[in-house]
């Protein structure tokens, strides 16, 4: 049985070689990617957010148990709400994800200046090398997930763009990194999940690389497309191949939930809130 399964092994092995050294030492050289990215019209999107309707972190937790991927697409803790509203859950979305990725630059920094030669330098930087080409693709029910340098404490985003993005159907922001302005993101009740607050600009910091592709977000893989939950339990993404058989388990957890504390509501004589409703 060893020697079966060792002999298996190495033909995996050997076809994995042969196929590398198919590629073409051009094609490779342009770069090439592996992992496509699959594309969804707004309908379909919209009908599989209506099955995720309500539904908390903790329901499609379980829901991702129930379909073997425990554990696998939860991000990281460190990525948190950066506000919350424990009366109407407003803090909370479900959307799908937009994926962006911005990398540390290796570019001088802006030298100092007159403020109209500076401000024409941090200007050319957005314009050219920091711009938000994904903005025309934020459509309803859209998660923007955001790869950050991590370590440039940049605030890519802010008050001001975060609301550009709410206005074009953007239901919520999550990044691995650091957003500023986030007094007034609280005050706008825009959804947004980071992984501390940034202070600085973009120029200077770090520069845009692609846009709707694989990324990383809090350790685990986000393709465009995903399902994003986001709540005060922290984020969770749902592959779109899983994204129906999750949902159907996790509302019966939800149903479950719901119909217990509501029996618990009535015999301690409290009002129902918005998470019995």
């Amino acid at each position: 049985m060893r020697i079966v399964q060792n002999l298996l092994i190495c033909s995996a092995v050997l076809y994995a070689a042969t196929a590398l050294a198919a590629e073409k030492p051009g094609e490779l050289a342009a770069g090439k990617r592996y992992i496509p990215t699959k594309t969804y019209t707004a309908e379909e999107d919209a009908a599989l957010l209506k099955l995720y309707e309500g539904l908390r972190v903790a329901d499609v937790c379980d829901g991702l148990d129930k379909v073997g991927l425990a554990n696998a697409t939860l991000m990281s803790h460190e990525i948190h709400p950066s506000w919350r509203d424990t009366e109407h859950f407003a803090h909370r979305f479900v959307g799908i994800a937009l994926t962006v990725r911005y990398v540390p630059t290796n570019k001088p920094r802006i030298p100092v200046a007159d403020t109209k030669t500076f401000n024409k330098q941090v200007a050319e930087w957005y314009g050219k090398l920091s711009p938000e080409p994904f903005v025309p693709a934020i459509r309803p029910g859209t998660a923007l997930v955001i790869d950050e340098a991590p370590d440039a404490d940049v605030g890519s985003i802010g008050s001001n763009n975060i609301m550009g993005w709410y206005s074009r159907g953007c239901v919520g922001v999550v990044t691995d990194a650091t957003a500023r302005d986030t007094d007034e993101v609280a005050a706008e009740k825009v959804p947004l999940y980071l992984r501390h607050p940034g202070r600085g600009i973009r120029p200077g910091r770090n520069e845009i690389e692609s846009v709707n592709l694989p990324i990383v977000c809090g350790g685990v893989l986000v393709e465009p497309g995903d399902v994003i939950v986001a709540d005060g339990d922290g984020v969770l993404v749902v592959p779109r191949a899983k994204a129906v058989e999750v949902a159907e388990y996790a509302q019966g957890i939800l149903d479950g939930d719901k119909a217990g504390r509501r029996a618990l509501y009535k015999k301690l004589g409290l009002p129902p809130d918005d998470s019995v409703k």
